[in-house]
């Protein structure tokens, strides 16, 4: 009896090691048949250039309005593309248009940064306080609506023909947009992050600079875009009711001046002009800041 609990004793305490699976390889068969040197055709290489696409839209455009004035025949309603083309080089070559351009931009930039700066302030208190809040509130709900160009008459009361009616009106058309979007992007922060800078003790507009702006950067950037279109079109409006600010008139004024003397092509060879600011900004400059900044970070595609 002894002998067998010994012996099932004995194979309970023996151990049972597994088999050693033999190592081997497999060759990785090729991705393709096709071999990797192999180039794509031209017109595809080309067609993944995001300019030339936007060129040949642009191009299509310019010869449907060619085609339709052709067919109107009467270059005073609708001058050919030709002719708007030749009317703005003649300006260019004469200094008209780029002195006019750059009384504009001189508008411009000043109301636009005075507008970017209030509205930094204004969305910097509202996320630090509670009367910062309904303060942004209250006064986006008031005064968004309002269209700038309706502030004028207002405006020339109260700073006279200078420059200061054409800043108060563009510092109006940029602040409010620009002060909704960079709110929208500072409550939408993970608030991860916000637990992160307050542990590091940021406070104030540490806070804001080191943690909040960098991850709302994306809506940041997009309420600029906003603010630059609604500043960049009220201000050509302003020109073409308030005229010539201070003796110097801008590409507004242009266009109303040569509305007045039935000078078709040029009105069209302002709005050209108008127009080609645009795409320069929009497509150089914000483009640029894109790509150095929420592209190079993966916060965007």
């Amino acid at each position: 009896m002894m002998s067998k609990i010994l012996s099932v004793g004995s194979k309970t305490n023996t151990r049972v090691t597994p088999p050693i699976r033999p190592e081997y390889e497999l060759p990785l068969e090729p991705l393709a048949h096709a071999t990797s040197g192999e180039a794509l055709p031209v017109y595809l290489r080309l067609w993944q250039h995001a300019w030339i696409r936007k060129g040949l839209i642009l191009f299509c455009l310019a010869l449907l309005w060619e085609i339709a004035a052709r067919l109107q025949g009467n270059e005073l309603l609708l001058p050919p593309f030709s002719a708007a083309v030749r009317a703005l080089v003649d300006d260019v070559a004469s200094g008209i248009i780029p002195s006019r351009a750059l009384n504009s931009l001189d508008v411009l930039v000043k109301g636009y940064a005075i507008g970017v700066v209030l509205a930094f302030v204004l969305t910097s208190l509202a996320v630090s306080t509670q009367i910062g809040r309904d303060l942004l509130s209250t006064l986006t709900s008031m005064l968004n609506p309002l269209p700038p160009i309706a502030l004028l008459p207002l405006a020339l009361l109260w700073f006279g023909l200078g420059q200061g009616s054409l800043v108060f009106v563009l510092i109006h058309s940029v602040l409010w947009p620009l002060a909704l979007n960079m709110y929208t992007g500072f409550t939408g922060v993970p608030e991860t992050l916000r637990m992160t800078g307050r542990n590091y003790g940021l406070r104030g507009l540490r806070y804001v600079l080191l943690i909040l702006v960098p991850a709302a950067l994306p809506s940041i950037i997009a309420g600029l875009k906003i603010g630059w279109a609604f500043a960049w079109r009220t201000l050509i409006a302003a020109e073409l009711v308030f005229g010539a600010s201070s003796g110097k008139g801008g590409l507004g004024w242009y266009i109303f001046q040569n509305r007045n003397e039935l000078y078709t092509d040029r009105v069209f060879a302002g709005l050209i002009t108008v127009i080609l600011f645009g795409l320069l900004v929009e497509n150089v400059l914000f483009r640029q800041l894109e790509q150095r900044t929420v592209t190079k970070w993966g916060m965007a595609r």
